[in-house]
């Protein structure tokens, strides 16, 4: 088997081990490899305008917030912005800040009919240390994969 069918595998693993409703489950590390390895994938990050402008964002990434800032209401729009964005054919990997907005994103595009949704586990920033700070376990910057900011 190829390194792309391996992934996606252990990530589909995940998911049932995880009682996951949509494909599979996957690090940063490993979503970034699938991302280069299968044409036509998507990263969608559903982090908030302030985050991508303030925290930063993921060079190619479709960013759709699925809460906006400020007032940290759901995006009504979200899926219909979705739609435009990302083919109902392509494998989409959805980020937030840690994965719990992600997570709802993903549950969100299988319900709509989405079957290779996928969610980045830890996020952009991971989870929080013992001093309550991101970035310093887990997460797509700790990882040291690309991004950029301001």
């Amino acid at each position: 088997m190829g390194k792309l069918t391996d992934l996606l595998r252990l990530a589909q693993q995940r998911a049932q081990e995880m009682k996951l409703p949509y494909a599979g489950a996957l690090t940063p590390a490993e979503a970034y490899e699938v991302w280069q390895l299968a044409p036509g994938a998507k990263l969608v990050d559903v982090r908030t305008r302030a985050e991508w402008d303030w925290v930063g964002r993921v060079p190619g990434a479709v960013e759709i917030e699925w809460m906006g800032y400020p007032g940290n209401q759901p995006n009504p729009h979200f899926l219909t912005q979705f739609r435009r964005e990302v083919d109902p054919e392509a494998l989409v990997m959805f980020m937030c800040r840690s994965g719990a907005r992600s997570d709802k994103a993903a549950r969100a595009a299988t319900e709509a009919g989405y079957r290779s949704c996928y969610n980045v586990l830890e996020g952009f920033e991971g989870d929080r240390d013992a001093h309550h700070q991101r970035n310093r376990i887990g997460g797509w910057r700790h990882a040291g994969l690309p991004w950029q900011q301001g």
